[in-house]
């Protein structure tokens, strides 16, 4: 909450106050026939210096995003006149100046948390200590309304820890916690009581308050002040420097808690103004837990009064507790979980607890264990069992068990490795038939390929296949032909260069998914690409602001030294700069992703796979017209198809598997990400429309195709088990 000068809040306590334009700047708008006549004289005056910077203030308002609308930009300037300084400075308007002014604590306080801060009203009693709080809490935006009660006047050696200036000695301490309050925001609302506070002026002094935070030196007044806040169930805060410990007592949950936590037994304000300074020596080493006191500060406590004037303290222990009572301010403005109680925020005690942040690094292995392609197959069975177990799948899931016979190679669905996304494991479904593919090739090749034959059950194995090896059978030239790719087939996730696709071969993609029953739909053009980029960037983000997906994301990325290779995504694969790398770090903490989905932000979550998506040659996305199990395995020969074919041809080929992918409806959508379903069915619908999907099909995978040079990292694979059968 913010006023101008010319502005008397309803609310302000009549006669309390009367001192209280020492601490505030006048703030004028030319537009008043008043202010505009104030202005006139105020610069006419050789003695008052005029400073205008707003046209920087106006350019960085402008520059901020997302951009201020007009009514901020449009708003009239002002003129803040600070009487102490003999000094008029344009400024922005109200709204404008506080939307710049707060646009550095975003989003670590959101716009709507910024909003319901700015009406908390707070006050300060001790304005020493109390300055740094005071001045810490305006900077931050936590409240509305803040009122300052010291009697004292500022000394020099204040210096040491009150971030005043020689020109502030002799001031009252209120006021000079003001003024520099008032150079920081002129339009912030404070009230200066330089009597400090008795017995006749608190109760006016707290009326109205949401927070009360004390820092005085007097044990009466500091009970005087809890008894009144209790009556009023106003949380009382304290911070005290040595070893930042910081108190919090939440009259406003707890009316009946008793004041200091009971640590003064059933003393009250009054019993204490009753005890001279010796007799409340031990109340007070309650007060500051003395036996947790740092050597430093006890052995100092000792010497007041023979070397020591008074109670040392250090600024930069006093900022550590302004900290503490800001983030204290904070959550119980926000009504966020914050107890009763106390706590030391110890500074001296976490520097001596430095970690080296390399010595905690696990160590690289010596050597990373020779790709999987290198095994070299002992016999022709054991070459189609091996070639099966190199196909591709969803985050290198590899969600089957392969079998061996001297007959055929039998490869069943393991619904364990499914997924979320991977709904009625269709998925698994694909890869299975990724699988056999494999398998149909390496037996075409060394002669033994026989028929292929695909059951489902209702109970395990979901899915089935087994491709009979046919001793002396005649090999397929076509599919033999592939053979040597299977050695070479990769997942390129490099940017590349997005050179047009040669009509020989879009066509040579097109055929071989119509060899193997299914259609393939390619995106070529620019603009089309670009949309796609787009939309997939946007399912991208959806699925890291989904807990689940989340997760499940995350859990697939293996980092070499740390995990096992043998599944999972090899993060050397994403082919990302050792900066951006570093930055998975926080892509995958779960509580990240949380704030981004609560603030519905996280765009940039998806920019990665709009730039890959914008430097493709095309996209093809594989279409089959049976939705069974089956019918998806087989979709998943003809996308191994498509692939090993474009890598013939030059390309390099990435699959990219949006969270809707598949699922059939809206239910399903429901399955995969409860919160973003209506979003996800739109971009379904969109991306089925863009890329020539009719109802009743299935899209069984989208490549990213482009020209690049080979991938850095292949992945690897699970060893083979029972998968080798005597040879013939």
């Amino acid at each position: 909450m913010t006023f101008e000068h010319s502005e008397t809040p309803a609310t302000a306590p009549a006669g309390l106050f009367a001192t209280q334009s020492a601490g505030e700047a006048v703030v004028l708008d030319p537009d008043r026939p008043g202010d505009g006549r104030t202005l006139e004289v105020l610069r006419a005056d050789p003695a008052v210096e005029v400073l205008d910077s707003t046209p920087e203030q106006a350019a960085t308002l402008a520059g901020l995003l997302p951009h201020a609308g007009p009514e901020l930009i449009s708003e009239p300037h002002r003129w803040a006149y600070y009487p102490w300084r003999r000094a008029l400075v344009g400024i922005l308007g109200p709204r404008a100046y506080a939307r710049v002014r707060a646009d550095r604590n975003r989003n670590l306080i959101t716009s709507e948390e910024q909003q319901r801060l700015s009406s908390l009203r707070v006050g300060v009693v001790g304005l020493s200590v109390g300055h740094a709080i005071a001045h810490t809490l305006v900077m931050q935006g936590l409240c509305g309304m803040i009122r300052l009660a010291d009697f004292d006047d500022l000394e020099l050696s204040n210096l040491n820890r009150v971030p005043a200036t020689v020109f502030d000695i002799g001031v009252n301490k209120a006021r000079v916690a003001a003024r520099r309050i008032a150079e920081i925001d002129p339009y912030a609302e404070v009230r200066v009581l330089e009597s400090g506070l008795t017995a006749d002026t608190i109760g006016e002094f707290l009326d109205g308050l949401d927070i009360v935070i004390e820092e005085c030196d007097s044990l009466d007044v500091k009970a005087l002040l809890r008894e009144a806040a209790r009556a009023r169930r106003q949380p009382v805060l304290m911070a005290t420097s040595d070893r930042g410990l910081v108190d919090v007592e939440r009259f406003d949950l707890e009316p009946d808690r008793p004041i200091f936590h009971g640590l003064l037994g059933d003393l009250d304000a009054a019993r204490l103004a009753g005890l001279d300074n010796r007799e409340k020596i031990p109340h007070v080493l309650r007060l500051i837990d003395g036996k947790s006191l740092s050597a430093r500060g006890a052995a100092s406590l000792v010497e007041v009064g023979q070397s020591l004037s008074t109670w040392p303290q250090l600024v930069g222990d006093v900022l550590v507790g302004a900290s503490a009572v800001a983030e204290a301010v904070r959550r119980i403005g926000l009504g966020e979980a914050l107890s009763s109680g106390r706590v030391r925020v110890d500074v001296a005690a976490a520097l001596d607890a430095l970690t080296d942040p390399t010595a905690q690094e696990p160590a690289p292995p010596p050597s990373i264990p020779a790709d999987d392609a290198a095994i070299a197959p002992e016999h022709a069975v054991h070459a189609v069992a091996l070639a099966a177990s190199r196909a591709p799948s969803g985050g290198n899931s590899q969600p089957w068990h392969i079998e061996a016979s001297r007959n055929a190679v039998t490869i069943q669905l393991a619904p364990q490795y499914a997924t979320t996304m991977d709904v009625g494991m269709r998925g698994s479904a694909v890869a299975v038939g990724a699988a056999v593919f494999n398998a149909r090739v390496a037996a075409a090749a060394h002669g033994i390929l026989g028929a292929v034959r695909f059951s489902e059950n209702d109970s395990h194995p979901l899915l089935e296949a087994v491709v009979e090896l046919a001793g002396g059978g005649a090999a397929t030239d076509r599919l033999a032909a592939l053979y040597p790719m299977l050695d070479t087939r990769e997942t390129n996730r490099r940017p590349g260069t997005p050179s047009p696709l040669s009509r020989e071969a879009a066509d040579a993609l097109r055929a071989a998914a119509r060899t193997e029953g299914a259609r393939l739909e390619l995106v070529d053009d620019r603009t089309d690409i670009d949309r796609a980029g787009a939309l997939l960037a946007e399912a991208d983000r959806i699925r890291y602001l989904t807990p689940k997906l989340h997760a499940e994301m995350a859990a697939e990325l293996k980092w070499p030294g740390q995990d096992s290779l043998e599944s999972g995504i090899d993060v050397r694969s994403l082919e990302l700069h050792p900066a951006e790398l570093v930055t998975l770090d926080i892509l995958r903490r779960p509580e990240v992703m949380a704030l981004l989905g609560d603030w519905d932000a996280g765009a940039v979550l998806g920019a990665d796979t709009r730039v890959r998506v914008s430097q493709s040659s095309a996209l093809a996305v594989v279409v089959a017209d049976d939705l069974s199990l089956s019918g998806y395995a087989r979709g998943g020969a003809a996308a191994e198809a498509v692939w090993l074919t474009a890598q013939q041809h030059g390309l390099a080929v990435q699959p990219i598997s949006p969270p809707f992918l598949f699922a059939h409806d809206t239910a399903e959508l429901g399955e995969v990400a409860p919160a973003f379903a209506s979003s996800l069915g739109d971009l379904r619908s969109q991306f089925r429309h863009m890329t020539g999907t009719r109802d009743g099909e299935a899209q069984i995978l989208v490549f990213r195709l482009t020209t690049a040079p080979r991938a850095s990292t292949r992945s690897r694979r699970r060893p083979l088990e029972n998968a080798v059968p005597p040879v013939f």
